[in-house]
């Protein structure tokens, strides 16, 4: 007896979920509903595709293998599908779109208006994190990622690159004067990050020639937080340019040290699994954002 797509989708489902009950909300069943349909896909195929205990679920050999065939055949069924609205120009459907809380906020959120009004039919769904999340696991359809990627799962478009530079308010430097060299820094509210500590590397040349590594006055977890720290005369702080175009245009904040800053920037990905079949909505969006964004936010 032959597999249905509504069997390989709700075994994907559970997979991709991690239980039967995250699967069952997933797609709208009961959870007895989900167990019977994975009980009926195995005695269709006579293998066990998952093992089951009180406390996970874990693929079988048969279960790695139909499980990679199985996302090939829904990935081809939908591609199919939007092939044919495209025909008619009409993409529709959801978009799942991660970032950066302070990336969404300062880049995507500014440009999304055009995306909608050119694809009424897309339904976006913006969802932000501090830090790298599964795409599988959060059913993500792009992110975007910013700095080094080492994730082998995943495919990348590069969107562009952000510069790196000090900055501070005016107000705080008249208050606490305006620092000459690195090591001027010593005498300064030094503001940075207390969850990702990678980002408080300064693109500033220490006397043995590494790059400064700063211990924060006053951290904070988010670079939109560490913009109005800055803004409130709080400190000097070093941020990638994306989240500061409108402050220094306005003067609001002025660099810091710009003789001295090395010139570091962090690579903008467009990233989407490497298992998944780029659906006509995906490709629209990332394709909207190779066109809005370099020249505006980014640096080739």
């Amino acid at each position: 007896m032959k597999t249905t797509l509504e069997e390989q989708k709700a075994f994907v489902t559970v997979v991709d979920s991690g239980s039967i009950t995250g699967a069952a909300e997933r797609l709208g069943m009961t959870v007895s509903g989900v167990s019977r349909t994975l009980n009926r896909l195995e005695q269709k195929l006579g293998a066990t595709l998952l093992r089951r205990t009180t406390r996970r679920l874990e693929l079988t050999e048969e279960g790695e293998t139909f499980l990679n065939h199985c996302r090939h055949i829904l990935a081809a069924v939908e591609e199919a599908e939007e092939a044919m609205l495209d025909r008619h120009n009409q993409p529709q459907g959801r978009l799942r779109v991660n970032a950066a809380p302070s990336f969404m906020q300062f880049v995507i959120v500014p440009v999304i208006g055009e995306f909608r009004a050119r694809y009424p039919g897309i339904t976006l769904e913006l969802d932000t994190h501090d830090r790298f999340v599964d795409l599988l696991e959060q059913r993500v359809d792009l992110a975007i990622r910013i700095g080094s990627l080492e994730d082998s799962s995943l495919h990348a478009r590069l969107l562009g690159h952000s510069p790196l530079r000090l900055l501070a308010s005016p107000t705080y430097l008249e208050r606490n004067g305006v620092p000459q060299n690195i090591e001027d820094l010593q005498q300064h509210s030094l503001l940075g990050f207390n969850q990702l500590d990678h980002l408080n590397q300064w693109p500033l040349l220490r006397a043995d020639g590494k790059l400064l590594h700063i211990t924060p006055s006053l951290a904070a977890s988010s670079g939109s937080t560490l913009i109005e720290l800055a803004i409130a005369g709080e400190g000097i702080v070093c941020l990638a340019d994306f989240m500061t175009i409108s402050p220094r245009r306005h003067g609001i904040l002025v660099d810091v040290l710009p003789d001295c800053t090395q010139l570091q920037t962090q690579a903008v990905n467009a990233v989407y699994y490497r298992q998944t079949t780029l659906s006509q909505r995906t490709r629209l969006f990332m394709e909207f954002l190779v066109e809005q964004l370099p020249g505006k936010y980014l640096q080739r």
